[in-house]
């Protein structure tokens, strides 16, 4: 087998990343990971930051404005354009079905899934259970907001967007009472006494959560294979049958919809799903083991099968 090429301080590997202090942290575990796998100097990697379409807008929902690929629009043109060999990705941010120029080559391992609740002072509760009655609580995520109203009707559920300090900082400002943040974005912040984690039979994640994705070139076989060293099959497997359902659901921004494939004790793929009407009081919940991409494709469309009208006008069947 031919050796792969090793990026170099002279010709340096480019990681693309947005600019916002999660993706950072994101792009600098890649980082790490390459520069342990490979054994290269700190100076042959070097991280390109740049602020994303959907950084920029903070007052809208992403589906008003132009869905997730307000994520991953900078990231894609520097990549076609060779400004820079991978793109670091939050996998949930990403547009379930992806231009052709461009590859998946690693996922690094999932880290928690769950989402964490997160109060403001002078409010007490551990669980969406323990909110007080008529609550505010803030989310931009179609997805929570029917979680939270089929479990919670008498909270008031209002649109909180930004990164996680910008939230953080309107959530003390009083603005809301409460909000739901990924467990796995405040850990790589460090913020790990932030919140409570839920449980994932309360409040089962979104698709990708937790995992992230490197991408590089369809045509760049050199730098596909030094990701393919860092790549953490399982998650990957996991992570793939969550965005096959996706797929075969035909969802976008505005369908509230939540899969987690987890591996069990004997060895088996369980992929657990959900899809919800805007309101939240309508749901069709199931779930199927996966050794394949037609076993959640078989899901998607039971599912689909079994939603009332008022969730079936959310996908695209």
């Amino acid at each position: 087998m031919a050796s792969i090429p090793l990026p170099t301080p002279a010709r340096p590997l480019r990681i693309g990343t947005r600019a916002s202090p999660l993706a950072l942290a994101q792009a600098n575990m890649a980082a790490a990971a390459l520069t342990k796998a490979h054994a290269l100097d700190l100076e042959a990697l070097e991280i390109v930051a740049m602020t994303a379409t959907g950084d920029r807008i903070q007052d809208r929902a992403l589906a008003e404005v132009g869905g997730k690929a307000l994520w991953t629009r900078e990231l894609d043109a520097a990549l076609d354009a060779g400004a820079i060999d991978i793109a670091v990705h939050s996998l949930k941010d990403v547009e379930t079905i992806r231009d052709a120029r461009f590859a998946l080559g690693a996922m690094l391992e999932r880290a928690d899934p769950r989402d964490r609740l997160v109060v403001r002072g002078g409010v007490t509760a551990s669980t969406i259970a323990d909110l007080p009655h008529g609550a505010r609580l803030g989310t931009s995520s179609p997805r929570r907001a029917a979680q939270v109203r089929r479990l919670r009707p008498d909270l008031a559920t209002t649109l909180l967007r930004g990164n996680v300090q910008t939230r953080l900082a309107r959530l003390e400002g009083g603005e809301v009472d409460a909000t739901l943040l990924a467990a796995a974005g405040l850990d790589r912040l460090g913020m790990h006494d932030i919140g409570e984690a839920q449980s994932t039979d309360l409040l089962l994640p979104a698709a990708s959560q937790g995992a992230i994705g490197i991408e590089c070139r369809a045509d760049d076989a050199a730098t596909f294979a030094l990701l393919k060293t860092i790549d953490h099959a399982p998650t990957h497997r996991a992570v793939a049958a969550e965005r096959a359902l996706l797929a075969a659901l035909g969802g976008d921004c505005r369908s509230p919809v939540a899969a987690y494939a987890h591996w069990l004790g004997d060895g088996a793929l369980r992929l657990d799903a959900e899809i919800f009407s805007d309101d939240g009081a309508d749901h069709v919940a199931g779930h199927a083991l996966v050794t394949g991409r037609g076993d959640a494709e078989a899901l998607a469309q039971r599912l689909l099968d079994e939603a009332p009208g008022s969730v079936r006008r959310l996908f695209a069947v």
